[in-house]
């Protein structure tokens, strides 16, 4: 009998079947491996901030411990952090957004997550900007829905209106834009986004803007906000938010949504089987991050952008590499096609190349559905980058051509 169960398969469910693990996970974890056993390895793969969490959203957790505030909340998150989320729109964009609209995610990839299985399964069409986030496709896979990419590479990376148009369907249900992009770094301008909710709302589908990059935008491209919208077309939209980013809170695991009340309660229905309300810790601290003066924020962004003129500068003359300007996030995502060819077939070999050759992690551009491309991560101090890019140019001289 317990030979039996021993050599029995495990099988998932069809909708996990469909799924691929995270790549860029992968590459972290490759990272942590390395280092582990002593290797001075350089992480370009990271999505991470290397920037602590400021003092005063520690200070406001600490605080929250003290006074014994470690029990269960609602499950769309606390009546302070969701007028805080709501006045935070209002202040810094004069979008007006109700508490009734906001719930509290345990990260923005939750928030895409509800809004997402909320509103799609099996004969759905969901319209995905081509390079995606990793997750956006198998979230679609989960709920299953059918992923359909638009490609972008022919507009810089730039999601146009013209183009969602020409992709939507009878079938087509939902639309996920990332703007700032991971990986690209591109930004979608303002006048545009409108043009696309005019689309999404005119074909009757609905939107999901992931704004977990909102504040790291370079001029002169501007800081965007889906919020503003007319009330029209923010009826069909979803925005997923994220304190990760912004404030260096990945391991608080706190995000939010904000999105037409009745999409609000099926989606904290949803939740409420799942992980249930996001830790009561961490939404104190998130309240402190979107009520307290913002210069922290300000200071990254600075810093990210002597990274990026760095990386791109140092980028646009190596052998074999082409790149575009990241207007916004921490990531540079350079096509290496000019790398291929005899003795590197893929863009995953060249990966492959710069970690055993050159201790040097980056992400490969398959997981983002873009072959021939690598993702940089500049979330890292200016000394590692420097390294880095030297090591990936041994590298690239040496298979470009």
């Amino acid at each position: 009998m317990a030979e039996t169960q021993k050599q029995a398969s495990f099988r998932p469910s069809a909708n996990v079947v469909r799924m691929q693990p995270s790549s860029t996970l992968a590459a972290m974890q490759a990272a942590m491996r390395m280092k582990a056993a002593g290797v001075d390895v350089v992480d370009l793969g990271a999505g991470e901030p290397d920037f602590d969490t400021p003092e005063h959203v520690k200070e406001a957790a600490a605080r929250a411990m003290r006074a014994g505030q470690t029990k269960y909340t609602p499950t769309a998150g606390t009546r302070k952090l969701q007028e805080a989320i709501a006045g935070y729109y209002e202040r810094e964009f004069g979008a007006r957004v109700e508490a009734g609209e906001v719930m509290a995610t345990a990260g923005g990839k939750q928030a895409v997550f509800n809004a997402v299985v909320t509103l799609c399964g099996p004969g759905d069409e969901v319209l995905i900007p081509r390079p995606y986030w990793v997750t956006f496709p198998e979230i679609v896979n989960f709920a299953g829905a059918t992923p359909v990419y638009v490609d972008t590479e022919a507009t810089g990376f730039h999601l146009t209106a013209e183009q969602v148009a020409a992709a939507v369907t009878p079938r087509t249900k939902l639309l996920i834009v990332n703007s700032p992009s991971n990986p690209s770094g591109r930004v979608i301008a303002p006048e545009e986004f409108r043009k696309i909710m005019e689309v999404v709302a005119g074909r009757g589908i609905y939107a999901v803007s992931d704004e977990c990059y909102l504040r790291f935008v370079y001029a002169p491209a501007e800081v965007f906000s889906a919020a503003t919208l007319a009330p029209e077309l923010r009826a069909r939209l979803c925005i997923a938010g994220s304190f990760s980013k912004t404030y260096a809170m990945t391991g608080w695991r706190i995000g939010y949504s904000v999105a037409p009340a009745a999409w609000t309660r099926e989606m904290s229905k949803v939740q409420s089987h799942s992980t249930s309300n996001p830790s009561s810790i961490s939404q104190a601290a998130a309240v402190a991050a979107f009520t307290s003066p913002q210069e922290c924020v300000s200071e990254m962004l600075a810093e990210y952008t002597r990274r990026r003129d760095l990386v791109v500068r140092a980028l646009h003359s190596i052998p074999g590499f082409r790149c575009l300007e990241p207007e916004g996030a921490f990531y540079a995502f350079p096509d290496v096609r000019g790398c291929l060819g005899k003795r590197l077939k893929t863009s995953a070999e060249f990966a492959d190349r710069l970690l055993e050759e050159a201790q040097t992690v980056v992400t490969d551009g398959v997981g983002f559905g873009a072959e021939g491309f690598i993702r940089i991560s500049y979330a890292t101090s200016l000394e590692r980058l420097e390294e880095g890019v030297e090591r990936i140019r041994r590298v690239a001289e040496k298979y470009a051509g």
